[in-house]
């Protein structure tokens, strides 16, 4: 009888903690992720777009698999592959991401609609994806996530694509 209820309480103190634990929130990685190497082919430094005048800054594959992570960890359910769930119409691609209005396709503008999101065409707020304030994430990782976004939409086969074979 002693044997069953220590082994209650240890159930008990598992289903409180394994759930703490397993939510609480994860260290970006400071190494390179070698999907980040392989796939965005940024094992030097990348040149991506800042804004709409020209201007470039170098993104490392730190930065980028930083990036990777807090993709994973806050857009993954909505945006697989960079396909969007919420409107299959409209993915994470280059093409969309110039397409939109504003465009999306540099970092200063991604950021700028992470920060506050926007239909694709500009004209109201979205509610399908989620406000991004500096609070909740600061400028520099929501920069990295944004240069992963855009590196991915480059470079990576198969991305914002339902046929990933593309």
């Amino acid at each position: 009888m002693l044997h069953r209820g220590v082994f209650v309480c240890f159930l008990l103190g598992m289903l409180i903690i394994l759930p703490l634990v397993l939510l609480a929130p994860q260290p970006v990685l400071a190494a390179a992720d070698s999907y980040v190497n392989r796939y965005l082919q940024a094992s030097e430094p990348v040149a991506l777009e800042l804004d709409s005048q020209g201007h470039t800054r170098l993104f490392s594959a730190q930065d980028l698999s930083a990036g990777k992570v807090l993709f994973e960890q806050n857009c993954l359910n909505c945006h697989v592959g960079g396909t969007n769930l919420p409107d299959p119409t409209i993915s994470l691609s280059l093409a969309d991401l110039k397409g939109a209005t504003p465009p999306r396709n540099n970092i200063n503008s991604l950021v700028a609609y992470l920060r506050e999101p926007m239909t694709y065409d500009g004209t109201e707020e979205t509610f399908w994806c989620r406000q991004v304030p500096e609070s909740w994430m600061p400028q520099a990782e929501i920069e990295k996530l944004a240069a992963f976004v855009i590196r991915a939409a480059q470079k990576a086969p198969g991305w914002g694509v339902e046929n990933f074979e593309s």
